[in-house]
């Protein structure tokens, strides 16, 4: 059952079709201006885009000093936010996010929402991105069947604490485990089973749902059994915004570009269905092609059938 629509996201300037990709600070290229980062010349049908990571106690006094923020883009603070502003410049449409979290920066107990929020005005962003992964969620089933989460308390004060550090029209996004919204109801019994089962569930039927914007889902890295399409149907039963799935570009087992071009085909059926691709700067490893994807090749394919202008143009 959906919770109450939040009350912002439908008037929100995010894009009507949200791409959204993950760039990667360790992989950028050195560089003493804007115009000489890849990041200043993504192109215009990445329309959201996630700079990863920051830590979520991370140590900022402001002028644009990034040591102790997580970032690890290889120029100075002042280079980070010309390019960001050279990106918004090329690409009005764009909106750009700091990420926050990930698989290595955990220490949300040690939230510093004061220094996120200084660091995303100097930066010029739009928002900020929430990639909450504790290391043990400790999530169970209860005696009537819902889900509870030790994590579900922090998790929830995480997002009122980001938000009221960054009042709207900031954009406040979260990245949802892959099998975050399953383990009640029809999806009670959806594999594979996991720590993280349900995670996401407290949050999206709290008030403090209220204060995102859009959801994405982490829909990679599950093993096997994992349906990707029955965890975007999960989490739709529970958030009515703006809703994306996760590709993980390289993935570990090579998926057909073909295979991922049907499924953004079903995620694209859905009125505020987008993609997320993780990341815009991975390598496979060996020939890509069709049955080995690249991320130019498989936003290029999301980019075709959104009918977007410029999909010709190259990720940098």
């Amino acid at each position: 059952m959906l919770t109450s629509a939040p009350a912002a996201w439908a008037d929100s300037a995010l894009p009507a079709r949200i791409v959204m990709g993950y760039h990667e600070s360790w992989w950028e290229v050195p560089a003493v201006s804007a115009q000489a980062t890849r990041l200043a010349a993504l192109p215009g049908y990445v329309n959201m885009v996630a700079l990863a990571f920051a830590r979520p106690d991370a140590q900022y006094l402001g002028a644009l000093e990034l040591a102790g923020t997580g970032l690890q883009y290889p120029y100075s603070g002042k280079v980070l936010r010309d390019s960001v502003r050279l990106l918004q410049q090329r690409q009005p449409g764009t909106r750009i996010l700091l990420s926050v979290g990930g698989a290595t920066y955990t220490n949300w107990h040690r939230l510093n929402e004061a220094a996120l929020a200084r660091l995303v005005a100097d930066l010029a962003l739009d928002g900020l991105d929430i990639d909450f992964e504790p290391t043990e969620p400790g999530c169970r089933p209860e005696a009537g069947g819902r889900i509870r989460c030790a994590s579900d308390a922090l998790f929830r004060s995480v997002v009122s604490r980001l938000r009221a550090a960054l009042p709207r029209p900031a954009i406040l996004a979260v990245s949802g485990w892959s099998v975050g919204a399953y383990g009640e109801g029809r999806h009670a019994d959806a594999q594979p089973r996991s720590p993280y089962t349900g995670m996401a569930l407290s949050l999206l039927r709290a008030p403090e749902a209220q204060a995102l914007d859009l959801v994405s889902i982490m829909a990679y890295d599950a093993g096997e059994s994992f349906e990707p399409w029955r965890a975007f149907a999960a989490y739709r039963q529970h958030w009515p915004g703006p809703l994306l799935m996760g590709l993980r570009v390289p993935h570990p087992a090579p998926d057909r570009l073909e295979t991922l071009q049907r499924l953004a085909g079903q995620v694209l059926r859905d009125p505020q269905g987008g993609l997320m691709v993780y990341s815009l700067s991975g390598i496979p490893q060996g020939e890509t092609g069709p049955h080995n994807p690249d991320p130019q090749s498989v936003v290029r394919m999301i980019c075709r059938q959104l009918t977007l202008p410029d999909c010709h143009e190259n990720l940098p």
